[in-house]
């Protein structure tokens, strides 16, 4: 009987000294556990960050496992990276993709929009605003967001819940890692950068009447690994914002989009691009071009679909 209960005692320390779902499991004076609980991979972000991800299986894919290993001192230290890549047509993508809202960690909410400068990691809790503030397609602002990124700054791992207007606001260049919409309220995240790179990775929005993503500033948007459903536009760059210009350039890698109309509304009179590679949208239309103005007016549409020059595709498919 006491080796029995030993048994179970030790079984339970295992379990418990293993890292939780989307849970931080290595990097650089990491102390905490560096093993994930089953089903799930530590997977390498970077030196100082490696994070469990849902393991991955099923038809057309395959895992590589890659050891990295970093000499400081007298120390080693060797960290496991996993890379998943999935055949075209399987209904899914490379790392960090997944049609799948993680479960949540609990729920929070908060009167105004958080603002976040560095890095923050969310927990994967759902966060949402209490009183409600979104009002559909009418018209609302920064202050209404649920959480604004200061120019630099870089969230992860959280859920964002429909009672907010704006979802993020990013004041300059931001990093958004495995971030999920539940229901897009106006828009899921709005990029005011004046120059500079923006990356949207991983997660994913749903119901998004009308875009994602609103590109006001300039430079360039990435969105990789990322998961969209019913939904307007993915991303737009203003039509007609105050002072409007470009270029903006949006890359898009890897996503998946479904019920839902363009991948990207570009205005060419600004040199606006949108690339698009490695990616499945069920409705086969990627790109709007328009006439951009600064003066508040509806801007002119010009045409749709690639056109070799401001909007140009690779291996995109229609069978998602």
């Amino acid at each position: 009987m006491k080796q029995a209960t030993f048994a179970i005692l030790a079984t339970a320390a295992l379990v418990s000294a293993q890292a939780q779902p989307w849970a931080q499991c290595g990097g650089s004076g990491w102390t905490g556990p560096t093993t994930c609980v089953s089903g799930w991979t530590c997977v390498y972000s970077n030196d100082w960050y490696s994070q469990c991800i849902q393991s991955s299986g099923g038809s057309g894919t395959t895992t590589t496992v890659t050891t990295k290993t970093t000499t400081k001192s007298t120390t080693t230290k060797t960290t496991t990276k996993a890379t998943t890549t999935t055949t075209a047509g399987s209904g899914s993508g490379g790392t960090g993709l997944t049609t799948v809202v993680p479960a949540s960690a609990g729920s929070t909410t908060l009167p105004s929009a958080k603002v976040i400068s560095g890095v923050w990691d969310g927990g994967m809790l759902k966060y949402d605003r209490n009183p409600k503030v979104c009002a559909e397609q009418t018209e609302t602002g920064e202050a209404d967001a649920m959480f604004i990124l200061e120019s630099g700054a870089t969230i992860r791992n959280v859920i964002i819940g429909p009672n907010q207007a704006e979802g993020i606001h990013c004041r300059g260049p931001c990093t958004v890692e495995n971030v999920w919409w539940l229901d897009v309220c106006e828009d899921a995240i709005t990029i005011k950068q004046s120059s500079g790179n923006s990356y949207i990775t991983g997660g994913g929005a749903f119901k998004a009447s009308d875009k994602v993503a609103q590109f006001n500033g300039r430079g360039t948007l990435t969105i990789k690994n990322f998961y969209v459903n019913d939904y307007g536009k993915v991303v737009r760059s203003c039509g007609n914002c105050s002072g409007n210009g470009g270029p903006r350039n949006i890359v898009i890698d890897n996503i998946i989009a479904t019920s839902g109309g363009v991948l990207c509304g570009i205005n060419t009179n600004y040199g606006d691009t949108c690339k698009i590679s490695n990616s499945c949208q069920n409705s086969g239309k990627y790109c709007d071009r328009y006439t951009g103005n600064s003066s508040g007016a509806e801007p002119t549409k010009i045409g749709s679909g690639p056109d070799g020059t401001y909007c140009t595709t690779t291996n995109v498919r229609t069978s998602c």
